[in-house]
């Protein structure tokens, strides 16, 4: 990983502390070692739609991503219950959770090795509201990552997004694919839930 990377990593960490913070709430985090080997890397997009259940399966909308979980390829959207995603995918190397400023409850964040799912809380349930791809070692099912050229994401998703600076947002179904586009070539990919457009 670059140093550029570095930066933005611990920025979003410290972003995600001082909110919680801001909001007067207590934050736990817990962290692990894991192998190369686990569950939850980088999908090729050749396996099986392994949607996580039948009612999942029902709700998949949008922009799909797909990763390996525990037992094959894991279909993964927003506004889905992470329950049933986290049985598929396994434990993640790094567990965040701070009380929510938008909804009741705890929002919280599970990384995986190149990739972080975030949720917030919807009643008992956990809710996923986004899904970052973390590096250039996982891909999105239509082909494309971080690395790559605007002109390359013109080519898989076409050209109707709507500029905001250097993002380029894609929106269908309720929700939004975000592509970070600097100096010509894509930094970031982020699937995005359009409830949190006005949760706060």
């Amino acid at each position: 990983m670059n140093m550029r990377k570095k930066i933005c990593l611990l920025a979003v960490a410290a972003l995600m502390v001082v909110s919680a913070t801001a909001c007067g709430n207590e934050v736990k985090e817990i962290s692990k070692d894991v192998s190369a080997e686990q569950p939850g890397g980088a999908s090729d997009g050749t396996g099986e739609n392994g949607a996580v259940s039948g009612t999942v399966s029902d709700a998949l909308k949008g922009y799909i991503f797909e990763a390996e979980g525990t037992d094959g390829t894991v279909s993964i959207t927003t506004d889905i219950e992470m329950a049933p995603v986290l049985e598929k995918l396994g434990e993640p190397v790094k567990y965040f959770e701070a009380a929510s400023c938008a909804f009741q409850g705890l929002d919280k964040v599970y990384t995986y090795q190149h990739f972080e799912i975030d949720t917030y809380p919807d009643g008992d349930k956990d809710i996923i509201s986004s899904i970052i791809l973390k590096d250039d070692l996982i891909e999105t099912p239509e082909g494309l990552c971080i690395g790559m050229s605007k002109a390359d994401m013109e080519s898989v998703y076409g050209t109707d997004y709507e500029e905001k600076g250097n993002m380029c947002v894609y929106t269908k179904d309720g929700m939004h694919l975000s592509v970070l586009v600097e100096n010509g070539v894509i930094t970031s990919i982020e699937y995005g839930s359009a409830v949190l457009d006005t949760a706060n």
